[in-house]
């Protein structure tokens, strides 16, 4: 099903024109009703859609909370981010042969309150496959790209609580199926 062209970097909240795989970094605005209606194929009877939004605090490893976030802004790495983005691609098609599309969407910039700085869709033929490849997407997404948030909130800012050293997408764990 997977289509060997390659998407580009996002430089407006367009689909690609062809193919299977939807990646891309970008300054603007995430289009996730957008990359939800791609997803959709005839072959596939599930849509799962994550969008990861900016929220008023900040949780670090040790559970403490860092209320009155204001926004983020995230740093890329930006050469390394779609090759990371493609392993990711690559791995889900691996374990879950049976999805149809993938889009792994991540903003830089400021990102206020409420607006999505990650957008996951995946599509298959059945609900177990698109929840778990989703899922490990999402958790791939932040364990192995190149990706840096900054919070600012009132008084301050500084880099993001909680972050993790890199991995590769090969040793993010897949989610646990009922």
């Amino acid at each position: 099903m997977r289509s060997p062209t390659r998407t580009a970097t996002i430089q407006a909240v367009q689909p690609p024109e062809n193919g299977d795989v939807w990646l891309g970094l970008s300054h603007v605005s995430l289009p996730a009703a957008e990359a939800m209606a791609w997803a959709v194929l005839p072959s596939c009877g599930a849509v799962v859609t994550f969008a990861g939004t900016v929220r008023d605090h900040a949780v670090d490893g040790e559970g403490s909370v860092r209320d009155g976030v204001r926004w983020l802004d995230y740093e890329a790495y930006e050469a390394q981010v779609e090759p990371a983005l493609a392993a990711i691609e690559a791995e889900i098609r691996r374990r879950w042969p049976s999805v149809g599309r993938v889009a792994l969407l991540h903003r830089t910039g400021r990102i206020d309150l409420g607006e999505a700085a990650v957008v996951v869709v995946v599509s298959a033929g059945h609900r177990p496959a698109a929840f778990d490849a989703a899922r490990y997407a999402i958790d791939a997404v932040k364990a192995t790209v190149p990706i840096w948030k900054r919070e600012s909130w009132e008084g301050g800012s500084g880099w993001g609580t909680g972050a993790n050293p890199m991995v590769e997408p090969g040793h993010v764990a897949s989610p646990v199926t009922r």
